[in-house]
Parts: structure tokens; sequence; C-alpha cells
């Protein structure tokens, strides 16, 4: 092939590749909708004939060997399978709701969505999630189990005042409270500081637990006001907001002096940093606990927008784990029988 001939046939090859990955993508997708259609198909069979007929139980151990026997080749038919194919169509019985939205995850998703939440509200709740941010298998259980729907929009904003309805809306469901850093191995009285470096050493896992959309700028990021120096703890971008996003990290209760610094550092950026183009920026306090009146009062006359939300080093364990788990005394008690 002559030289001048090599940037056309890249071209060539390029446009290729992306006409098979394109058409691989496609093909995949198709297939996993016909598994997940042909899954809840078989789920409402199972459901009616057992209704029909009074079969319990063990016509699904039946049925397995028999379907196996038929299709050696397919691996989704063993008994503990048909069980979650048979539940999944009694909690989804509308099938326009499996075509539309259903069929768009993958069935380990599903699998997994049946074993860890009862309540089909807050199912939905993830299934949503993990379409809007196609989350793997893996992140979607990380957010079952940091509860994100309990703590996703909760923090305490002024949103609602000092933005447009479509960017208040937005900006104050991606915050949440309290916010879960029991990734960084570090004690509960650790400073700022510390809070700070560790959560730029975990940086990927810091972003996951902020939300889809957040795109790091800096730690202690400089800003020149009237000749003087300032720091801000850890800035960001938001790709969907279109702004800045100012964090700031206190390692104590929310003090109402904290709002106006904060207030200070949103008009420092949207002055000196902002483009035409971004949206007005929103500050973000991180404290180790809050009163919620105070914030209130605090947030309510700023002019900036600006959240506030607690951050926690460690994850309380689930009431039904730590009722199950023995007191300290119990513990000492148990020992100095041994002793």
């Amino acid at each position: 092939m002559s030289i001048q001939n090599i940037g056309t046939y890249q071209h060539f090859l390029d446009d290729l590749k992306q006409r098979v990955a394109t058409a691989r993508y496609q093909a995949a997708r198709t297939l996993n909708t016909g598994l997940i259609l042909l899954y809840h198909h078989v789920g409402k069979e199972i459901l009616r004939s057992q209704q029909e007929h009074g079969w319990g139980a063990k016509v699904i151990d039946q049925l397995s060997h028999d379907l196996r026997s038929a299709f050696p080749e397919m691996k989704g038919f063993s008994p503990r399978n048909l069980k979650y194919m048979r539940k999944f169509a009694q909690e989804y019985p509308e099938i326009e709701f499996v075509q539309e939205v259903l069929a768009q995850l993958s069935w380990y998703h599903h699998t997994t969505l049946l074993d860890k939440i009862s309540d089909r509200e807050n199912r939905v709740f993830y299934i949503k999630k993990a379409l809007e941010h196609s989350w793997s298998r893996n992140v979607m259980v990380h957010q079952i189990e940091s509860s994100l729907h309990e703590r996703q929009g909760k923090a305490i904003t002024n949103f609602k005042e000092k933005l447009p309805q479509s960017q208040s809306d937005l900006a104050h469901s991606i915050l949440k409270d309290p916010y879960l850093f029991d990734f960084l191995s570090i004690g509960e009285e650790a400073q700022e500081r510390e809070v700070e470096k560790a959560l730029i050493q975990h940086m990927e896992k810091f972003l996951l637990e902020l939300g889809a959309g957040f795109a790091f700028v800096g730690r202690q990021y400089h800003l020149e006001v009237g000749e003087q120096d300032f720091y801000i703890d850890l800035l960001f971008y938001h790709l969907k907001l279109r702004c800045f996003v100012v964090i700031e990290l206190k390692d104590h209760d929310f003090k109402p002096e904290y709002a106006g610094k904060m207030n200070f550092y949103l008009s420092a950026v949207d002055d000196l940093i902002k483009d035409s183009h971004d949206h007005p920026s929103i500050g973000l306090i991180l404290c180790k606990s809050k009163n919620n009146v105070l914030a209130e009062y605090a947030l309510r006359d700023m002019a900036k927008p600006i959240g506030l939300a607690q951050y926690q080093l460690s994850h309380a364990l689930p009431e039904q784990l730590s009722v199950a788990l023995p007191s300290i005394e119990t513990l000492e008690a148990e020992l100095s029988k041994n002793f």
C-alpha cells in the first residue's frame, strides 16, 4: 500500500470498526431483551399453571429437569433460576414495563434486585438509576448497600430560591445526606485536612459516592481576591448542571459562619473562573454533624446557592445485624468466665 493511501485506509478501517462495534452492541442488546422477555414469559406461565392446576413447588424441579434435557446448551433453567423467573413475573405483571424498561438491564441486575430489595418502589428507584448512569451490577450493589434511596436529594439547600426551577430540581437531586466515606480507613476523629487528603487518594470511590457527572478540578484550589490568597478545599465541575461545585469539609458541627464563607467563595469562583456559558456555581458544605433548623436559617438569606450535608467515616450496621451482635458488656462477661 502506498504512503498516500495510508490515511484513506485508516479512515476506511475506523469506519468499519465503528460499524462492527455498533452492530455487536445492538445484537447484544437485542439478545438481552429477548432473554428477559423469555424469562418473564416462563415465570408468568409457571404462576398461571400453579394457580390453575394447583401444582406445588415440586413442579419447579420437574420443569427444570425437562427443560435442561430439551435444551442442554442453555444454562438458565436451574430450579433456582426458574424460581427467579416466577418471582420476576409476579413482581412485574405489566408486560409494557418489562419491554420498555426492565429489558434494558441484564438478568443478573434483576436477580440481585429481587434478592436485596423487597419494596417495589425502592427497587424501581435503583432500576431507573442503573439505566440513567449505566451502572454495572457491582456498582448497583454498592449503591443498594449504602442505601442511596434514603440519602438522595436529602441535603438541606436554598436552591429553590436561588436557582431557576429546572436547575434547582436537578441540583437538589444530585446532593445526598449523609455522604458515606467509609472507604477511607481513617478514624472518626480525623481532621478535615486528613479527610480531604484521603478523599483525593481514593478519587474513584469518592466520585462514585458523589454521583454521576462530577469532574475533579482541584484540591486546595487557589483564589486571589484583593491581593489576598484563599484556598478552596475541593473544586469540581458538574457536567449536567454545567457549573462549578465548591466543596468545603468541616470536621465538627455546622456553624452559621460557614455559609458566609461559602457565599464568598462562590462569588469569587463566578467572577474569576466561571465562563459565560456556565451556570452559577453551587456550594456544598460537608460537616461531621448539623442542626437542621440552624442550617436552614443560615442558608435562607445567602445570595448564592448552597447545600449542606453530613459526612460519615463509617457506615452504621443494618439494624437487624447490629441487634444480633453482642454488646460490649456481654463480651466482657463472657471473657471473664474464661479467665
